[in-house]
């Protein structure tokens, strides 16, 4: 079964509504596991881009319970994978391997991932990403790891313009520094997104790392 789950984006929300929507959903799908047959044991979290984040750091914040907030609290959010495909990880560093003209771009309190931690600014400037650091260290995937983290799996193209390369590499470096299971795929020749992805080869990797586990 495969459950594509809604959650709160910008510029209604911030950090960590998101999240706190992919574990209630979590959570939903446990309470209903009779009824939609799923095995409460056996509950990957995909996601590309954005949604590669917050599969990463649903899955880093695995007994987390300050993120399960809402229904279903008798149920955990608990899960056994993560899918993260050219996900982000270190808010702060986004456009590491690009140029210092986009770097200073994403700086901006405009940003979007600026907008993230922050919220829109009305009647105030609501500061860039790097403007509050315990922000930043509470949305990075990689405070949260853990003896509950899951294996993951990760995979990022070298041609990405939007989300760069090493975000995905600092993940992974990070989870087999504390033992974590983990694998990253470099896929040369390969953007953000584009028609790459779906291509059998691709596919046949996620699927064969979802048997493994």
């Amino acid at each position: 079964m495969v459950a594509s789950l809604e959650y709160r984006v910008l510029p209604t929300s911030k950090f960590p509504d998101s999240l706190i929507d992919i574990k209630s959903a979590i959570r939903f799908l446990k309470a209903h596991a009779e009824e939609f047959n799923i095995n409460k044991n056996k509950i990957i979290v995909m996601g590309e881009s954005a949604g590669g984040y917050l599969a990463a750091i649903t899955g880093t914040t695995n007994g987390f319970i300050e993120f399960d907030k809402g229904d279903y609290l008798n149920e955990n959010s608990l899960i056994n994978g993560v899918v993260d495909l050219y996900g982000i990880s270190d808010l702060t560093k986004i456009a590491s391997d690009f140029s210092l003209s986009i770097q200073k771009t994403h700086n901006s309190p405009s940003a979007p991932e600026a907008l993230f931690l922050n919220g829109v600014a009305v009647f105030k400037e609501g500061g860039s990403v790097s403007s509050d650091s315990e922000k930043v260290k509470k949305s990075n995937p990689m405070s949260y790891i853990s003896n509950n983290t899951p294996p993951f799996l990760l995979m990022h193209g070298d041609s990405d313009i939007l989300v760069s390369p090493s975000e995905t590499d600092i993940l992974y470096q990070a989870l087999i520094k504390y033992g974590i299971k983990a694998e990253r795929y470099l896929i040369k020749g390969v953007g953000h997104g584009d028609y790459h992805w779906c291509q059998p080869e691709i596919i046949d990797i996620i699927i064969n790392f979802l048997k493994k586990i």
